[in-house]
């Protein structure tokens, strides 16, 4: 089993590899993460890969329930939920895939798409757009105490997401996807769970700058 250090409400970042489904990534330490909204310990947290590597990302991961503080959505929607970022330009533009929990237990990858903006300030929660998958098959209920790997990768174009190194979604969120690009990274919202990080140990050039505030990566 890898070994679990820093128990915090929100993240826990691992200082072992992984056994397989994530032998082929690399722990993420604490200092390569840029938390660009929130903090570990709030409710909602995005942070994203100070590093440029491939279109991978994976938590091993714990579900321990409500963090004890709720906060909506930009819509206004309360949600509680978490996943994983890829091809994160900037807040405006990226490819998610959440694990929804509550209110409905599902898995959705979507793209926020808004050419020519870059803040949050500029595009707020607009430029959504759900994806549907080629194939796929329902993600287990989310329930307290419960242990699982979730993994997304990309492939140009196409997807793919596993839950316990099972495929649960396949598809493509279209070449519109392929018209930015950023780093990995992971999002939180209202879900109180410890976390092991991981994702590939090949630096593909020069990490981007850890940018926080209205124009970093969502």
């Amino acid at each position: 089993m890898p070994s679990r250090q820093l128990l915090l409400p929100a993240l826990l970042f691992a200082l072992s590899v992984s056994a397989s489904p994530t032998a082929n990534l690399a722990p993420v330490s604490r200092a390569n993460l840029c938390i660009t909204e929130g903090s570990i310990e709030d409710p909602k947290m995005r942070a994203y890969l100070n590093a440029s590597t491939p279109q991978q990302i994976a938590v091993h991961f714990t579900y321990l329930g409500s963090t004890g503080k709720e906060a909506p959505l930009g819509s206004g929607e309360l949600r509680r939920q978490f996943g994983l970022k890829l091809r994160a330009q900037d807040a405006c533009n990226l490819v998610y895939a959440m694990w929804r929990i509550e209110p409905q237990s599902k898995l959705v990858v979507s793209i926020k798409s808004n050419p020519g903006q870059r803040s949050s300030a500029e595009c707020g929660n607009h430029g959504y757009r759900n994806i549907k998958p080629r194939r796929s098959r329902p993600a287990p209920a989310l329930q307290s105490g419960a242990t699982h790997d979730l993994r997304a990768q990309m492939n140009g174009d196409e997807l793919t997401v596993l839950v316990d190194n099972s495929p649960v979604w396949q598809g493509s969120p279209g070449p519109e996807s392929l018209s930015f690009d950023g780093p990995v990274g992971i999002r939180s919202d209202n879900a109180h769970l410890e976390f092991e990080l991981l994702a590939p140990n090949v630096i593909q050039g020069p990490p981007p700058a850890c940018r926080t505030g209205a124009d970093a990566p969502e």
